[in-house]
């Protein structure tokens, strides 16, 4: 019996949309993982904490949970869906292409919007033996989780920055004391990484 094809590595950067200063993650993946292996390393790259629903926009077809795309098939429009868990990366990053682009959006209340973008892999990488998932670089922390979408992203910086604000206190005490915006360790992403964990500790 044949084997099966190796695993090939996808490059990939993710960007969070119009948070300033802006977040953003370059990534090594596997392309035999699915979107749902996807979602739960992003939210590990990025910072976030698996506590909201999530959605893959790739064209006009939403890639999500099979019970979110139930939900989805509920409302006054319908859009096309696809279960996560029989989308390969492979497949996606065939069908938009090189430098194609597709949505990963988190939360549906603060509504976080992430542009992922498929690059092509650096010929240094492409000729190591290089254990997959792996961040390559990256900047910025992402948000708190909750803390308005956009909107109430740029009033919590504001309010932590300005210790005569009125909200300065309650948003120290409600981020639990410390936030650092420009805070990314990279060296702490690929080394704490465990496959199947639900959450990044912050």
């Amino acid at each position: 019996m044949p084997k099966p094809p190796r695993p090939q590595p996808v490059a990939l950067r993710i960007e969070l949309l119009e948070v300033v200063p802006l977040v953003w993650r370059r990534v090594l993946v596997s392309s035999h993982w699915t979107l749902a292996s996807l979602h739960h390393y992003l939210q590990w790259v990025m910072g976030w904490t698996e506590s909201h629903v999530h959605e893959f926009q790739v064209g006009d077809t939403v890639v999500a949970p099979a019970w979110w795309n139930r939900e989805l098939g509920l409302g006054i429009e319908p859009r096309p869906c696809k279960d996560e868990l029989k989308v390969s990366v492979a497949a996606v990053a065939a069908e938009v292409g090189m430098a194609g682009t597709l949505t990963y959006v988190y939360d549906m209340g603060d509504h976080w919007r992430h542009r992922i973008t498929v690059e092509r892999v650096p010929q240094r990488l492409l000729q190591a033996d290089v254990s997959l998932p792996i961040c390559l670089a990256g900047e910025n922390a992402c948000p708190p989780e909750d803390v308005g979408g956009v909107g109430g992203y740029a009033d919590f910086l504001e309010a932590l920055n300005d210790p005569d604000d009125d909200q300065h206190d309650a948003m120290v005490r409600w981020v639990g004391g410390v936030f650092d915006p420009h805070g990314f360790d990279l060296n702490r992403i690929n080394r704490d990484w465990r496959p199947g964990r639900r959450a990044r500790e912050r």
